[in-house]
């Protein structure tokens, strides 16, 4: 008997740690790893129409309008290793993006198994964001204070300047995280009200998190 797809949500606020987590759940229970910010930001290098788009609320650290990640969604959903199920890595952000999933799962005879939530306090969201810098060639990721380059502000894979992403600076992270929670708030409450909401402490290091994401899913039944 082959398994049904398995369909997971992390949420977390900026900077919780979804995309490393997501990474690894997907590679643990063989799911597609989904992550519409790097659909976006692959659209916003590639200088697309929908990436141009998006870029102007990214920037202000604001929620991309639904209507820009829906098609892309639907496409991803509908291919071969989506079909397996997927690690939906931060979106949902609101309601009315769950209902828009539930819906394109429904199409698929597919629904969302389990929500997964970082909990991070916003002092912590700060150091760790605020302190990222990214090489714009090879895509390196540093951290001026936890995991800094052996040259400051310099590239050990290409030697290439870092940067500070737009929406690392200071006053948009305050922004990002002061839309997060008047966004995601009613979305915690509709899937704790559904009960396949699982809160875990985000807030030490990555593998300790993992494990207890591990131990959560483990108790998931495909």
């Amino acid at each position: 008997m082959v398994n049904r797809a398995l369909d997971v949500v992390l949420l977390g606020p900026p900077g919780a740690g979804k995309g490393t987590q997501a990474k690894r759940v997907a590679a643990a229970f063989e799911l597609l790893h989904l992550s519409t910010g790097d659909l976006l930001r692959d659209e916003v290098t590639r200088r697309t129409g929908l990436g141009e788009q998006a870029k102007a609320f990214m920037n202000r650290g604001e929620l991309v309008p639904d209507t820009l990640v829906g098609k892309m969604l639907a496409t991803r959903l509908h291919s071969q290793p989506a079909a397996l199920g997927c690690a939906f890595d931060g979106y949902p952000r609101t309601t009315a993006q769950a209902q828009l999933l539930d819906g394109l799962l429904a199409e698929l005879n597919r629904r969302v198994d389990v929500v997964l939530y970082l909990r991070v306090e916003d002092d912590e969201i700060l150091r760790r964001l605020t302190g990222r810098r990214s090489c714009p060639a090879c895509g390196a990721v540093y951290h001026t204070v936890t995991q800094p380059p052996m040259v400051g502000g310099v590239c050990d894979a290409c030697r290439a300047t870092l940067v500070q992403r737009d929406d690392d600076r200071d006053e948009v992270v305050r922004e990002r995280l002061r839309v997060y929670r008047e966004h995601t708030t009613p979305l915690l409450a509709l899937y704790r009200d559904r009960g396949n909401l699982r809160e875990v402490d985000g807030s030490s290091g990555a593998d300790e998190v993992f494990e207890r994401l591990r131990e959560v899913m483990g108790r998931v039944r495909r």
